[in-house]
């Protein structure tokens, strides 16, 4: 009866945690296809605010979509050579850099983005480019690739499985691409996982770095909210959403392939 009661309790906080957090979202997402907001249901579903939306900021989303996944393949090419040079390094100094990478996380945005414009700004062929943006994106998101990686490497004793390659005669970039790598892969999804999100919804970096021909989707629904009817902006969001979801979708079927393809060589090779 005690462990029953005790499941009970674990399912209703749960449940009760999950409301809170899908509610809202739930709401912000029906008032964009509904006629009037205020009404609710009873004034009927419509697409037409969808078609406004797609109709005006449709820019913003291949932009934003863009900027996510160059942002993606640069914290991959830094992050994953770099976690694997701090699991090299001395601790001391290892805990220093990394202390000095969470820097862009722990300072607000805008901070953030003050700086790399008085460092870029000066380059008008690079401040009128979405690669501006690009550059700050990447400095807030690389920790997050980082970090993760860094915590799977010493979680599965890296140097260990290193010199045991190093022993049978493996170079340098042969470790790094068969034995680091492979071994890292579920970090590197889960960094996946959070550079896609944070980047393609990072608003205050974005905001201070973008101009009116570099709007990406938290900008385009910050003005949509700000100048338009809440059901235009409602229905951003709802596209919003529609668009990161796949993402989202297709690295988890990327991480679950992943996984049983590993485990199929594991069981032949015994």
């Amino acid at each position: 009866m005690r462990r029953r009661g005790l499941f009970s309790l674990q399912l209703l906080v749960t449940v009760l945690t999950a409301l809170f957090m899908i509610v809202p979202v739930v709401l912000s997402m029906l008032a964009g296809v509904t006629n009037n907001y205020f009404t609710g249901l009873r004034s009927g579903l419509t697409l037409k605010w969808v078609t406004q939306v797609w109709q005006l900021y449709t820019d913003t989303f291949w932009l934003s979509l863009l900027i996510a996944l160059a942002c993606l393949l640069i914290t991959l090419l830094i992050g994953v050579p770099a976690a694997w040079g701090l699991l090299k390094a001395p601790r001391r100094w290892a805990a220093r850099i990394e202390e000095c990478l969470m820097l862009p996380v722990a300072l607000p945005g805008l901070a953030t983005a003050l700086g790399i414009i008085l460092l870029y700004g000066q380059f008008s062929g690079l401040r009128d480019s979405w690669l501006f943006i690009l550059i700050g994106h990447v400095l807030f998101t690389l920790p997050f690739m980082l970090r993760p990686v860094l915590a799977v490497m010493q979680a599965v004793e890296m140097p260990r499985l290193e010199e045991a390659a190093a022993s049978l005669g493996a170079s340098l970039w042969q470790r790094f691409f068969t034995v680091v790598v492979p071994n890292c892969r579920n970090g590197i999804l889960a960094g996946a996982f959070m550079v896609i999100t944070l980047s393609v919804g990072e608003f205050n970096i974005t905001w201070m770095l973008h101009t009116p021909l570099t709007k990406t989707l938290p900008v385009g629904l910050a003005d949509s909210y700000a100048s338009m009817r809440l059901e235009v902006g409602s229905a951003y969001t709802l596209i919003f959403i529609l668009l990161i979801l796949p993402l989202l979708l297709m690295l988890n079927a990327v991480n679950h392939w992943l996984n049983r393809t590993l485990t199929r060589a594991n069981k032949e090779a015994a």
